[in-house]
């Protein structure tokens, strides 16, 4: 017995001292695939719309959307993630019953900040009356913990006098808290300083763009300069995203600058988060892609993360990724490069195209004339294994083989999703890995809208296809 003590003794030491050489377990990059609906650890939608994200300890809180069918308030909901891409959810934090006035309303870019003062965690939100936007109130709720239900204050228009639609905030290294929001109609954008306890307006520190119709506000702060991105003022749809900078929130602020494409790469500001690791600080934009720009409601949503670059201490950078590496204990935001191809069918010379630029899954693929679409291009995701996913640009969904037709769905992995590519000469075919049947123009129609499908493999030239740019 003595014995056999000693030797699990010797044991349990060995491993010990295995694990003190090992050191802690370090974080792993992780990839976060642009433009889809996000889902939790148990797999449902993830509704944190027009949200912002708070970090509390080792993890991240994101607070956001969650509506009704008609768009009007459900909840504001919270989930919470070390890493940026596994999210738990934690609590319907606010609900139609927190207040009489919440049964029905709008609330809109819920935003949570701590006060280290008080040990509260105060909510700020953009209100209306979940009929019309006449009210354009902000509305305040705290919490004693981040994810817990959150008592409502009420809402106001900010000094009794000033319209408030979409809002954000932001506490400054001295502690001090700002609101932003969009008032006059969406034609001005103000800056407002909190009180020492976060949930009441104490003054208008500047309204530095009158008339410049911005909305979707997020503001922070970089090596000293404070960076405004917005976008315009177009409702559900995307537009030109600008940004402007000062060394003080008070002013003086730059005029707007374009960043990004002409539609935020079809998306709206949400957030910008800062990623801080043991590499240094990374700058995350958090943008929405509306469902009701493309036919379904706020809870059909996209998300579109990407990392903001700077080539200048003042000046600001936005480029489209179709995935984002993130590492939280490192600090690092990156983009995956990518090239987009168009598929050129040899038989028609029509493009592989998404009918009506369709976000949605489940949409059959067919050929149409080459117009340089989103809707046309697409990224050959080399898979490692001798297999490529076939990701559209504009929809950020796979090409799948199904029995009768080849659909755009979530990108999965499944072999249905995998497919080999084999050149010959100026030309490549395209091959299906679960059949081995090959991509074809059906019937070798040289029509608008002609059905691409898979079929047996025959060399004949509408399954040889030109990838262009």
């Amino acid at each position: 017995m003595r014995r056999a003590h000693a030797v699990l003794l010797a044991l349990c030491l060995g491993l010990f001292g295995a694990l003190a050489t090992a050191g802690p377990a370090q974080a792993a990059t992780l990839t976060i695939t642009n433009g889809t609906q996000f889902t939790d650890t148990s797999g449902n939608p993830v509704h944190a719309h027009g949200g912002g994200v708070i970090k509390v300890g080792s993890y991240y809180y994101w607070f956001g959307e969650d509506r009704n069918a008609d768009n009007t308030f459900r909840y504001v909901d919270a989930y919470r993630s070390t890493d940026l891409k596994n999210w738990e959810f934690r609590n319907h934090v606010l609900t139609q019953s927190s207040a009489s006035e919440l049964a029905t309303a709008y609330i809109e870019r819920p935003k949570v900040i701590y006060n280290a003062s008080t040990g509260k965690f105060v909510m700020w939100m953009h209100k209306e009356n979940g009929v019309d936007y006449s009210q354009a109130r902000a509305a305040v709720a705290v919490s004693d913990t981040v994810d817990g239900s959150y008592t409502y204050q009420g809402s106001f228009q900010p000094l009794g006098q000033y319209m408030s639609r979409d809002i954000t905030t932001y506490v400054d290294t001295d502690g001090t808290a700002y609101m932003v929001s969009a008032a006059n109609e969406n034609y001005d954008l103000h800056i407002y300083r909190l009180t020492a306890d976060y949930t009441a307006i104490d003054s208008l520190v500047a309204n530095p763009w009158p008339g410049g119709h911005r909305e979707a506000p997020a503001l922070f702060k970089r090596g000293g300069v404070y960076f405004m991105l917005t976008s315009g003022a177009t409702g559900w749809s995307p537009n030109q995203q600008q940004y402007a900078t000062a060394t003080s929130l008070s002013g003086p602020w730059t005029s707007w600058t374009n960043v990004g494409d002409s539609t935020a790469y079809n998306s709206q500001t949400a957030y910008v988060l800062p990623v801080t690791g043991t590499s240094g600080t990374s700058y995350l934009y958090m943008g929405d892609r509306w469902g009701n720009s493309f036919g379904g409601t706020v809870n059909d949503s996209r998300y579109v993360w990407l990392p903001l670059t700077f080539p200048t201490s003042t000046s600001l950078s936005l480029s489209w990724s179709p995935e984002v590496a993130v590492d939280t204990a490192a600090g690092t935001v990156a983009g995956t490069a990518a090239t987009y191809n168009t598929l050129v069918a040899r038989n028609s010379g029509k493009c592989a195209d998404v009918p009506s630029q369709s976000l949605w899954q489940g949409v059959a693929i067919s050929q149409y004339t080459c117009n340089g679409g989103t809707n046309q291009k697409w990224w050959f995701k080399d898979l490692g294994t001798g297999y490529y996913a076939l990701m559209g640009r504009g929809s950020s969904l796979c090409l799948q083989e199904n029995t009768s037709t080849v659909t755009q769905e979530n990108c999965t992995g499944a072999t249905a999703q995998q497919w080999s590519v084999v050149t010959s000469g100026s030309y490549v075919t395209i091959r299906a890995r679960a059949t081995g049947e090959c991509l074809d123009v059906s019937g070798a129609s040289t029509a608008n809208s002609a059905a691409i499908i898979t079929y047996t493999c025959s060399g004949a030239t509408n399954q040889q296809w030109t990838r262009g740019t």
